[in-house]
């Protein structure tokens, strides 16, 4: 088919996306390898909305700014937290089932927000669920269609922006594309987004000339799993919401395990370094009998099919890459700086997370501008893409996926200084990436380059050679094809 609307990614934000775009138009949405596999399908811990009695959407904005450590777009965290109820109610009416306390919906609370204000879905399933919904709605339209592809490699241009994308080795025109690809969280050796996160949206958008914001904040969740022959699963944050201590082999705690997730990522690298052990201690045994079972049913199985009982011993965990701040950047409408391109969710950077997302802020960001872009596509006056033009690809090099990740791991991880950054952006500047490892080449470089630029220690962004924020730049960083120098504004 030759859609009027392309939409690349089936996690939140482009399927809400494609619910509305479906009233202006024929919609193609495609996923890499699997419709179904996306950071949504394993976002655990909840989705925060002001909606409880003693809460207030205020409440919910002052928290984000906090977390954002300055570098928050006010204009955006407040759409954020003034539309979420709004879109929460909708995704009920449209069949979600969010966990209640007999007739009212249940809220609990995670690190740095002031209320109870996340909603889950079966303990610990609340991404599965909305995503289940969104998918339900969107394919009952019958203006929406799915493909899967094996690669999704570059964006197509005409001239006068994007008009489509290489979809495996077909060239797919559209009158307009929006990335919903998500994170990018494979470019690190230990992450724990699935593996189909490898930086897609922000490398195609790069080399089309888009402009890309903020890539050096990445955030490391404090606790993935951390066992042998074990991938590197999310343990939630509402784990310790729910009490769990964070505990060294000796048994001792050693931080505040409601701190913000940067300060606690630290504080884990800190504890390892000082016992030399490769991981900490998560635990949560001092609760009732069966109450993770029923709190955190996928946590407590995943857990045991891995032979750890979480109700009997504490989870070895330690930090891996989670969630990108930055991103594609946009206006609060999705629009990027490319005619007829737009980008939502994690592969987009509207500035709602400033230099370190707030807990559970993630999905609500996924609907609400996966909608917001939505609503610009249909009322953009976009005009047909004349015959496009793909990229020349790069030729295939040395590089392996495991070497990137080794070096975006060791030197643009949760601790950072110029030396470590100058090796990672050399090492990669020097080979050429191998097949398969375009895109994760691609956005590790990006993130040593921002990352090196921003001399300052601000939110997920942790410098040792410079440990404290600079005023002159509480500013986001711009980085585009062919421009010598990272910008600051």
């Amino acid at each position: 088919m030759n859609p009027e609307f392309l939409v690349i990614g089936a996690g939140v934000a482009g399927l809400r996306a494609a619910i509305d775009l479906a009233a202006g138009g024929t919609v193609l949405v495609v996923a890499k390898e699997s419709l179904r596999e996306s950071s949504s399908e394993y976002a655990q811990g909840g989705i925060a909305v002001a909606l409880s009695d003693d809460d207030e959407v205020e409440l919910h904005e002052q928290d984000t700014l906090q977390a954002g450590d300055g570098l928050c777009d006010r204009a955006a965290v407040h759409s954020l937290v003034e539309e979420g109820p709004g879109a929460i109610h909708q995704l009920i009416e449209w069949g979600a089932e969010f966990d209640r306390s007999g007739s009212r919906l249940a809220f609990t609370r995670e690190a740095a927000h002031s209320r109870n204000r996340i909603l889950h879905a079966h303990g610990d399933s609340t991404g599965h669920e909305i995503a289940r919904t969104l998918y339900s709605k969107a394919a009952s339209l019958p203006n929406v269609a799915f493909r899967s592809y094996s690669a999704i490699s570059d964006l197509l241009l005409d001239g006068g922006g994007v008009a489509g994308a290489v979809l495996g080795d077909e060239p797919l025109g559209a009158r307009a594309v929006l990335l919903a690809t998500g994170g990018l969280g494979h470019v690190y050796r230990n992450t724990t987004n699935p593996e189909v996160a490898t930086g897609d949206g922000a490398a195609m958008a790069y080399r089309a000339g888009a402009e890309i914001q903020d890539l050096e904040f990445v955030q490391f969740h404090p606790t993935a799993l951390h066992q042998e022959g074990a991938p590197r699963f999310l343990l939630s944050e509402a784990l310790r919401g729910e009490g769990a201590f964070l505990r060294n082999l000796s048994g001792d705690r050693f931080t505040d395990e409601m701190a913000p997730r940067d300060v606690v990522a630290r504080a884990i690298v800190r504890e390892m370094a000082r016992t030399g052990s490769p991981h900490v201690l998560l635990d949560l045994t001092h609760r009732e009998p069966g109450f993770i079972r029923r709190r955190f049913p996928r946590i407590y199985d995943t857990c045991l099919h891995y032979a750890i009982d979480l109700e009997r011993q504490p989870a070895p965990v330690a930090p891996a890459a989670h969630y990108a701040m930055g991103g594609v950047r946009t206006d609060l409408e999705g629009r990027t700086s490319l005619a007829r391109l737009y980008a939502a969710g994690e592969a987009a950077c509207t500035g709602v997370h400033g230099a370190n997302r707030l807990a559970s802020n993630s999905l609500l960001e996924g609907l609400v501008f996966g909608a917001r872009a939505a609503r610009a596509m249909l009322s953009d006056r976009l005009s047909a893409p004349r015959t496009p033009q793909p990229l020349s690809p790069a030729p295939a090099g040395p590089l392996s996926l495991g070497q990137i990740q080794e070096a975006a791991w060791q030197f643009c991880g949760i601790v950072r200084d110029a030396q470590g950054l100058t090796e990672a952006f050399r090492f990669l500047e020097a080979g050429a990436p191998a097949a398969g490892a375009r895109n994760p080449h691609q956005v590790a470089r990006l993130i040593a380059r921002c990352a090196l630029a921003r001399r300052e220690s601000r939110g997920a962004h942790y410098r040792t050679d410079y440990p404290n924020p600079c005023a002159s730049l509480a500013l986001h960083s711009i980085v585009q094809k062919d421009a010598a120098d990272v910008a600051f504004r």
